[in-house]
């Protein structure tokens, strides 16, 4: 019974008298896990987060009444307790004061960057803190609250810098849209600002004509669009188009017509009986002989696709030496510069075999475009 006994050094329990002596505890802890695996170290150091919890829950309870309930402090508190172990070392010192320090690190970071109702940037939200500060000592200074002029030079910060500081600071704690207005109303904040987006009921409305108007005819399609999205008038569709005012109206009433029809259906009617007018944007040109002369026949759009062909047209017509080569533009919407290239290269085909070479039927918009470019369509 008297031989000689063993002692081993264990973190003390706690008491129900409080917390004991932590520094003592943690370097009950330090000698406990030295030489131990880091495998094995875990038990001491949950006795230890545990020993410790009553000292960071009287750090965190410092911070009550903030705006943040008591139960979130607690918790990042005893986040920074279990920080403060992992990092504990004995020889820099007490582990309280340095506990101390990193809970309380850890409860501002959370004031700092978890409690902002909107986000605010981190160098605004300091700015924001010196200019309470400085609000405070001028207001007991001048007896009155202090102008933006005047926190400005207290600071050493520009004017602007100052204003966006305080209009910040109302980011903190944002009114909530549900917020009752107050009395025995039942209205919220949320009904007083904002109004009804009247364009939203024609959502549906607009995605689904969207979706008809790709099955429109090229022409038609073109109408509407300068009509409705570029303003134009009957007259100006007209002149584009080469065709009569009164033709423009039919067109548009008849697309219209359809529309309506389409809108109102499960299924979208065929247009025309099923019958397709042919796309008019689409190049077509063909090459004919009439007697001695040649005539090339350009429809539709000519862009970058379609002035290879055109090109070819007309260096084919050319180089059978007829008496003229006719370039009939009646069907021609209008041309690109890669069109207008084709045209010229044909052009200078014929000057170099002496073949003449006549523009023909022109619409006005294409007849602008290529005088222009050095072209001159024949009068018709």
């Amino acid at each position: 019974m008297f031989g000689q006994t063993s002692t081993t050094t264990t973190t003390p329990p706690p008491t129900e008298r409080g917390l004991e002596d932590l520094d003592a505890a943690a370097m009950a802890y330090a000698a406990r896990i030295a030489g131990l695996p880091p495998e094995r170290r875990g038990e001491a150091r949950d006795d230890l987060v545990r020993f410790a919890l009553p000292f960071a829950g009287r750090l965190a309870r410092r911070y009550r009444g903030r705006g943040e309930p008591l139960e979130d402090l607690e918790q990042v508190a005893r986040l920074g307790l279990v920080n403060a172990v992992d990092r504990y070392d004995p020889e820099r010192g007490s582990f309280t004061a340095y506990a101390a320090i990193t809970i309380v690190g850890e409860i501002k970071r959370h004031f700092r960057d978890r409690t902002w109702g909107v986000h605010v940037p981190r160098r605004l939200r300091d700015l924001i803190l010196e200019v309470g500060q400085a609000t405070a000592a001028l207001t007991s200074e001048l007896s009155r609250a202090p102008s933006v002029a005047e926190l400005s030079a207290r600071l050493e910060t520009p004017q602007e810098e100052i204003l966006a500081a305080l209009e910040s600071a109302a980011g903190y704690s944002p009114a909530s849209l549900n917020a009752p207005v107050g009395g025995e109303s039942s209205a919220e904040f949320g009904d007083l600002v904002g109004e009804s987006d009247n364009a939203l009921e024609s959502v549906d409305d607009r995605v689904t004509v969207s979706g008809l108007l790709h099955r429109l005819p090229w022409r038609e399609r073109r109408i509407l669009a300068m009509r409705f999205y570029g303003n134009q008038t009957q007259a100006e569709i007209a002149a584009r188009f080469g065709i009569s005012q009164m033709h423009v109206s039919r067109l548009l009433s008849r697309a219209l017509t359809w529309l309506r029809q389409a809108m109102l259906a499960d299924a979208p009617p065929p247009w025309q009986n099923g019958a397709a007018e042919p796309d008019p944007g689409k190049t077509r040109i063909s090459v004919k002989q009439d007697g001695d002369s040649v005539v090339v026949e350009v429809g539709g759009e000519i862009d970058r696709d379609g002035a290879d062909q055109l090109r070819r047209a007309m260096l084919e017509a050319v180089t059978g030496q007829p008496s003229e080569v006719v370039v009939d533009l009646v069907g021609a919407g209008g041309f690109d510069a890669g069109g207008i290239a084709a045209l010229m290269a044909g052009r200078d085909a014929a000057e170099r075999t002496g073949v003449p070479l006549r523009l023909t039927r022109v619409q006005p918009a294409v007849r602008r475009s290529l005088t222009a470019a050095g072209l001159s369509p024949a009068r018709d």
